[in-house]
């Protein structure tokens, strides 16, 4: 059998090296050479089919870094709603934080070289990082759902046990153990933290606020423990959360820093400001952090979500695996901090094997182009409102399926998500400021179906090149649907204008029919 050129094989996984290091550029002058030096080889096919690619990954980098600036522009010359906020305002100003000059804020902005000083020392790993792709459980939805049962209800100390007892059995499979849903007075949030600690040794996420100053000491040191915590929406900070915040800062190994902005709502339509908005509010909080107990780790929770047809949150929606895919790859790519963001779950409710199908898509859609750590992506539904133990355990098995699926037919190649530009970001957050919020601003109103584009984009794409024949996606559910969708309106077409040429030599042809 002819060995392989070593050569052309070594200059390949130089390629392939480069590109899994975000360098596509570079990636692109090793497929080059390729093309050029070893035609009508195997590797040849590889390089020219990678080289399109490496000109729309590397553009799409080059977003994320706007991205990025931008988020620190806002904080810079815009600023955060912050001043009615004596304790987040001594902070600051005993920091020498803000930028007592500045003629273009709106609110109250930071130094730049104190917004760089701090991000700087955010550290930019942690001990338990359970890697990429790393899909588990979360947002707590208030309620358990159980068939049968008429009241809605959260879950109660019993039920808790067992779905923590079920997250043990599938460890291999969850990558992170984040608060599963909500409970009721049988059960306290610090007893509710002991069991998942009892049956699940790796990652896990609570919320901390309600625990007492005793309980925090529980987390002391913890390094397979998260606190998930907020602080600013809507670029001004909740009231509510002051406290709780400054104390998990202080007090707390590692921070989960969480911002949910919707799309054309709490935030603005189009996708790039959605995510510039996300990234500066979620920004602020780590600089706060790092302000307050310096070199405290944060794992960066921006949640960009969308609103389905109806106006209202929807994880069914073909657009939150997406953007939630840009929100990771804009930390991994460029910002460098560990990310968590939401997905794989589904606005369906009372249909368990619709609600595991339309999961397992999602799941798969935000495997294929990449995140790091996923919450809500096992056992949510309803739009997070429930959890359901029964879907939990099918959602596991499932998982179980896609990983050995990816495995099998794994490649190290990064799918372009053909991100959409929109060079207005910083205008149009200013008017959606100015006018009291997005659904007031003309901006809104221009990026109204920016996110139905960008699917069609991404979707017209995947049919030109499937990276990922045996994973079934949400991309390839509602491109498939679409044109099933066209295949029986044209059906239906051809049938009318068969009938007309009928009913032209027989009238009578279908009275009785």
């Amino acid at each position: 059998m002819k060995k392989r050129n070593g050569k052309v094989v070594r200059i390949l996984d130089a390629a392939v090296k480069a590109e899994s290091n975000y360098e596509f550029q570079k990636a692109k002058r090793f497929y080059k050479k390729i093309v050029e030096q070893y035609p009508k080889s195997p590797e040849e096919y590889i390089a020219r089919e990678r080289i399109k690619d490496m000109d729309a990954l590397s553009i799409e980098k080059r977003t994320y870094k706007r991205i990025d600036k931008n988020a620190k522009r806002i904080l810079t010359e815009i600023g955060m709603d912050v001043s009615s906020s004596p304790e987040l305002m001594e902070i600051l100003m005993q920091a020498d934080a803000i930028d007592l000059e500045s003629e273009t804020a709106l609110f109250i902005p930071l130094r730049e070289d104190y917004v760089e000083e701090m991000l700087d020392i955010a550290p930019e790993d942690f001990e338990e990082d359970p890697g990429e792709n790393s899909f588990g459980t979360g947002a707590t939805p208030p309620f358990l759902h159980c068939p049968g049962r008429e009241k809605i209800m959260p879950a109660n100390r019993e039920e808790f046990e067992e779905i923590c007892k079920a997250a043990r059995d599938f460890r291999d499979t969850i990558g992170i153990f984040s608060l599963p849903v909500a409970t009721d007075k049988s059960i306290s949030a610090f007893e509710c933290a002991k069991l998942m600690a009892k049956y699940f040794p790796d990652l896990k996420m609570t919320y901390a606020k309600n625990f007492s100053d005793e309980d925090m000491k529980f987390f002391k040191n913890k390094e397979d423990w998260v606190d998930g915590t907020s602080l600013i929406t809507t670029m001004t900070y909740m009231p509510t959360m002051v406290d709780s915040f400054i104390r998990s800062c202080k007090n707390s190994h590692t921070l989960l820093l969480l911002d949910l902005t919707i799309a054309g709502s709490t935030g603005p339509a189009s996708p790039e400001a959605l995510l510039t908005q996300v990234h500066a509010q979620v920004l602020f909080m780590i600089i706060l952090a790092q302000t307050i107990n310096p070199g405290v780790t944060c794992i960066h929770g921006g949640i960009p979500d969308v609103l389905g047809s109806g106006g209202d949150l929807d994880y069914s929606d073909p657009g939150q695996p997406l953007i939630n895919s840009a929100m990771a790859r804009l930390n991994m790519w460029v910002s460098g901090f560990p990310s968590a963001q939401s997905g794989g779950s589904t606005s369906i409710i009372d249909d368990i094997p619709a609600a595991v199908e339309e999961s397992e898509l999602s799941r798969n859609t935000l495997r294929e182009y990449g995140v790091h750590i996923l919450r809500h992506a096992l056992g949510a539904l309803g739009s997070l409102n429930y959890f359901s133990l029964d879907k939990f355990i099918q959602d596991c098995n499932r998982e179980r399926e896609s990983r050995k699926i990816m495995w099998e037919t794994r490649h190290n190649h990064i799918v372009p998500l053909y991100f959409p530009e929109d060079k207005r970001v910083i205008r149009g957050i200013r008017e959606i400021i100015a006018k009291g919020g997005a659904k007031n601003a003309d901006h809104t109103l221009n990026n109204i179906d920016s996110f139905n584009k960008w699917h069609s984009v991404v979707a017209e794409a995947s049919y030109k090149k499937d990276y990922f024949p045996n994973l079934r996606d949400t991309v390839k559910a509602h491109r498939n649907k679409k044109f099933r969708r066209v295949a029986d309106e044209l059906h239906e077409s051809q049938l009318a204008q068969t009938r007309e040429r009928i009913w032209e030599v027989d009238p009578e042809y279908g009275i009785d029919s």
